[in-house]
């Protein structure tokens, strides 16, 4: 199949496709002789398992590793573990960064008349001038910063 067609079987693009062989993430594909690229059955199921890991949060490096552990049959569990393991509390940060800032917004736009004034408490604080108002954001001290 061309890549138009692995793409619409692996619901990968066909630009994500070509990046991937690009970096190294999937082999460079054969052509045929109108110089198409050939894909076969194991390579949409590489191109699967890749978005499926994209979707899963999976950086391009840990991708490849798993991609890397998939293939190799004689690998531990506990190698692949260690590798979602790290995500989870790669995500889990991340998880609690993004609700620090929903709750510093929420606290600015609950302080924000939004009315007619020009004073604005959410451009005070990112000017920095009303940052002894707004909450933390959790998983961190108040710091003389943000005083």
């Amino acid at each position: 199949m061309n890549i138009g067609e692995a793409s619409n079987a692996s619901g990968v693009s066909a630009k994500m496709i070509r990046y991937y062989e690009e970096i190294g993430l999937i082999r460079p594909m054969g052509r045929s002789g109108n110089n198409y690229r050939v894909y076969g059955e194991e390579e949409v199921h590489i191109l699967r398992f890749i978005k499926r890991a994209r979707n899963l949060g999976f950086s391009l490096e840990e991708t490849e590793t798993l991609l890397k552990l998939w293939q190799d049959k004689s690998r531990e569990s506990a190698a692949v573990k260690d590798v979602a393991t790290a995500h989870i509390g790669d995500l889990e940060r991340r998880i609690a960064e993004m609700q620090g800032m929903l709750k510093t917004l929420k606290h600015l736009a609950n302080c924000c008349g939004g009315d007619n004034r020009p004073n604005c408490p959410i451009l005070d604080d990112l000017a920095g001038d009303g940052a002894a108002d707004a909450p933390v954001p959790a998983g961190r001290k108040k710091t003389r910063q943000d005083a």
